[in-house]
C-alpha cells in the first residue's frame, strides 16, 4: 500500500468550502440574499446547501489521513478513540459557547448547532474508522442511510399519525427535536432545527464517504485515484437523484438521498482538486487564499460568527454597525441583492486578513 503525507488539493478544497461557509452566514441583508447564496426553501439543493456536507465530508478525508497508519496497531486505538471524544467534546463546547454569546442566557440557548454536529459526527465517524475496515465502513453507511429512511417514513408520529416529508412539522426528526429540546431549538422554526439530533445519523454517514474516499487516496496510485473518485461520484449523484424521487433531497432533514447526493459531488470536487493541485502541481498564487482558510478552519469560522454577531449587537443611535455599514455599501447604488453580497464579500476579506497573518506565521490552531 502507498501512504502520503498531507495533500494540497484538501486545504484548498477544505479552505473554498469555509470561504463560502462564510459568504453564505453574512449577506448584508437576510431579506436581500444574492440568489446563489439561498438554500433551498425546503425539498431541493442548491450550490448553497453543498457547504455543510462538504465540510463534513472532508472531517472524514481527513480522520482517514490523519489515524491511517496509527489505526493499525491494535494498542493505540482505545488513546486514539479518548482524543477524538476529547477533541469532539470540544467542539461541541465551542458551539454551544457561540450559541450563548454575548449573554449566556441558558434559558434560550440554541442546543443544536453546526460545531455540535460535527463533534458528534467527529467522534462517531472516528469510532467507526478505528475499528472497521473499509469493507465494514461501507456496510455501516449503507445500514445508517437505509435505516433512516425507514425510520422517517415508515414510523408514525405520535399525535400526527403518518409522516408527510412536504411539511417540517410532520416528520419524526421535527417531533423528538420538540419533545427532547422545546424551546432550545433553531429560532427560525422553534418548532424543529436542521441540526437536530435523529438527522445526526444520515450526517455520520456523511462523513464516512468522506473516510472512504481518503482510504482510497492513501491506498490507490495517482494515476487511479482522479478516476475512482470521479467514477464513484457520478454514481453517487445518480443514485442520490434517482431516490430523491421517493425520498426527496432535503438539507433540512439531511435526508439519506441528500447525504448519497452531496457525497457525489464532494467526490467530483475533490478528484478534481486532487487532479489540479497534487497530480499536476498546479498552484497558482491566488490559491494562499483557501489554503489560509483551509489550514485554520475551525479558528476562522469562530472568530467570523462571533465578529457577526457583535456587529449586529452592537448599535450606533439604535441601529447596529452591520446596518450602518451595510448601508454605506448601499450608497455606492449597488442594487439589494448586490449590495448584500458586496457586504459578505467584504466581511469574508476581513476575516482572510486573520486567518493570512496566521498563514504567514505558519500558526495553525487546532482545537
Amino acid at each position: 500500500m502507498e501512504t502520503r503525507k498531507r495533500i494540497l488539493s484538501l486545504d484548498i478544497f477544505r479552505g473554498l468550502t469555509v470561504i463560502l461557509m462564510i459568504l453564505v452566514n453574512n449577506p448584508g441583508s437576510w431579506s436581500f440574499i444574492y440568489p446563489p447564496l439561498k438554500h433551498a426553501a425546503w425539498h431541493g439543493c442548491t450550490p448553497t446547501d453543498l457547504v455543510f456536507p462538504f465540510f463534513l465530508f472532508i472531517v472524514g478525508v481527513s480522520i482517514s489521513f490523519s489515524m491511517f497508519n496509527a489505526k493499525e496497531d491494535k494498542l493505540k486505538r482505545p488513546k486514539l478513540l479518548r482524543k477524538a471524544i476529547w477533541r469532539g467534546s470540544k467542539l461541541i463546547g465551542i458551539g454551544l459557547f457561540i450559541s450563548l454569546f454575548p449573554f449566556f442566557d441558558f434559558s434560550v440557548m440554541r442546543i443544536p448547532g453546526v460545531l455540535q454536529r460535527i463533534g458528534l459526527v467527529f467522534i462517531f465517524a472516528t469510532s467507526i474508522f478505528l475499528y472497521s475496515d473499509i469493507k465494514k465502513i461501507i456496510g455501516i453507511i449503507f445500514i445508517l442511510l437505509i435505516s433512516y429512511w425507514a425510520i422517517m417514513t415508515l414510523i408514525p408520529i405520535p399525535g400526527i399519525g403518518e409522516a408527510n416529508l412536504d411539511d417540517p412539522n410532520k416528520v419524526l426528526s421535527a417531533y423528538l427535536d420538540f419533545k427532547l429540546m422545546g424551546g432550545h431549538l433553531w429560532s427560525g422554526t422553534k418548532t424543529w432545527d436542521p441540526e437536530g439530533l435523529l438527522s445526526t445519523l444520515p450526517a455520520i454517514a456523511t462523513a464516512l464517504l468522506g473516510v472512504v474516499a481518503g482510504i482510497l487516496i492513501k491506498t490507490k496510485r495517482d494515476d487511479k485515484i482522479v478516476k475512482l473518485l470521479v467514477f464513484i461520484g457520478v454514481g453517487l449523484l445518480i443514485l442520490g437523484y434517482f431516490w430523491g424521487i421517493v425520498f426527496p433531497i432535503n438539507k433540512s432533514i439531511w435526508t439519506s438521498t441528500y447525504a448519497v447526493y452531496t457525497a457525489g459531488w464532494a467526490y467530483l470536487t475533490l478528484g478534481i482538486c486532487y487532479y489540479i493541485f497534487d497530480v499536476k502541481q498546479y498552484y497558482p498564487k491566488v490559491s494562499i487564499v483557501p489554503r489560509a482558510f483551509g489550514l485554520n478552519p475551525m479558528i476562522a469560522y469562530v472568530v467570523a460568527e462571533l465578529c457577526a454577531k457583535l456587529l449586529y449587537l452592537i448599535q450606533i443611535e439604535g441601529v447596529s454597525v452591520k446596518e450602518h455599514l451595510y448601508q454605506l455599501i448601499m450608497n455606492v447604488g449597488w442594487s439589494n441583492e448586490m449590495g448584500s453580497l458586496v457586504f459578505a464579500l467584504s466581511y469574508c476579506s476581513l476575516i482572510y486578513a486573520f486567518v493570512h497573518i496566521l498563514y504567514k506565521k505558519n500558526i495553525v490552531v487546532k482545537v
